[in-house]
């Protein structure tokens, strides 16, 4: 699957050898995620206030800014929010013959499906795709997209199963849904393309704070990252959480390279949805296992062990793809 860089694209342009890939791409998210571990280990950082402030303006402003300034189609749009939920599709079937296969409690069936469903499309997969893939990496915003309406509907529901009292917190998670900006960033730079606006948001005085803020994500959300991971407290390994990773970090990107050949994508498109769908669990998926009486423990061992051993998984697909 070869790629087609341009010329920001330096070091996936002149076929990088796979430490080269390491170090300019993997290495730096790890270096930001390790310094968020570090200063919260040592001065007990406060993540809701981090987490609001990637939710509410960094990851608006970088959806607003890139998708305003992206030469994106609305078919191409819709055939990424599809390819989205057949991943998800996907891995939920798979997971769910595991658990079958392997007589599972409810509880455990429910949080390995989570934690293999949803993938990190935020604070990991934007920085991910803004470091190697920068001219295109406004495509994450729709994965992103589907990914958040997936999991605050349908993983909310699964997280559910079974469970008491259920209904008001469905309704809750839903509603939490509807509040975020996220969605409606997506909807007005939409809207600002369709009708040619784009030229008078950017010379207005609105537009220099939105790209200080695009400009922020990276960082900021990786940094977010690492002070959840320091304030998670792993489980051992066993064998449902080592099927757990295999799927999540190799099955992931096996059925993403399938399905791109299904949608008809190829170039750094298909290269950037690939990629993307070897990231590590999304944290939200441990927060509805705790919420809703899954196995959290499992969810939350899952996120950690995965965000860790993705340092080098992405590493090898992303030379995988350039060498394809």
């Amino acid at each position: 699957m070869p790629i087609n860089s341009g010329a920001t694209n330096y070091f996936i342009a002149a076929s990088p050898t796979i430490l080269t890939l390491f170090r300019d791409i993997c290495l730096p998210i790890f270096l930001i995620i390790g310094a968020g571990w570090l200063f919260d280990r040592k001065f007990r950082l406060d993540l809701d206030s981090l987490v609001k402030l990637n939710i509410y303006l960094l990851v608006p402003a970088f959806i607003f800014v890139r998708v305003t300034q992206s030469p994106l189609t609305g078919g191409l749009a819709l055939r990424i929010i599809a390819f989205t939920l057949c991943m998800i599709a996907s891995m939920g079937l798979l997971s769910w013959a595991y658990a079958r296969i392997c007589r599972l409690s409810s509880a455990s069936r429910r949080a390995l499906q989570l934690s293999t469903m949803f993938y990190n499309c935020g604070n990991y997969g934007i920085p991910l795709m803004a470091l190697a893939y920068p001219d295109i990496a406004a495509l994450q915003v729709f994965v992103l997209m589907t990914m958040n309406v997936s999991t605050f509907s349908l993983g909310t529901l699964l997280a559910a199963e079974g469970g008491k009292r259920t209904g008001g917190r469905t309704k809750r998670r839903l509603s939490v849904l509807l509040r975020q900006p996220s969605l409606y960033a997506i909807a007005l730079a939409i809207f600002v393309r369709s009708f040619g606006l784009s030229g008078a948001v950017e010379s207005s005085f609105v537009w220099e704070p939105l790209v200080y803020g695009e400009r922020a994500l990276v960082f900021v959300a990786l940094l977010t990252l690492g002070v959840q991971l320091s304030k998670t407290k792993p489980p051992l390994l066993n064998a449902s959480l080592s099927w757990a990773l295999v799927q999540r970090l190799l099955w992931g990107p096996l059925i993403a390279l399938a399905l791109v050949q299904a949608f008809g994508f190829s170039g750094q498109v298909s290269a950037l949805l690939v990629l993307g769908a070897g990231a590590p669990t999304a944290i939200n998926t441990a927060l509805l296992a705790h919420e809703f009486q899954a196995d959290a423990r499992f969810a939350t061992g899952i996120v950690f062990y995965s965000t860790l051993l993705s340092l080098v998984s992405i590493t090898a697909i992303l030379f995988l793809l350039n060498r394809g």
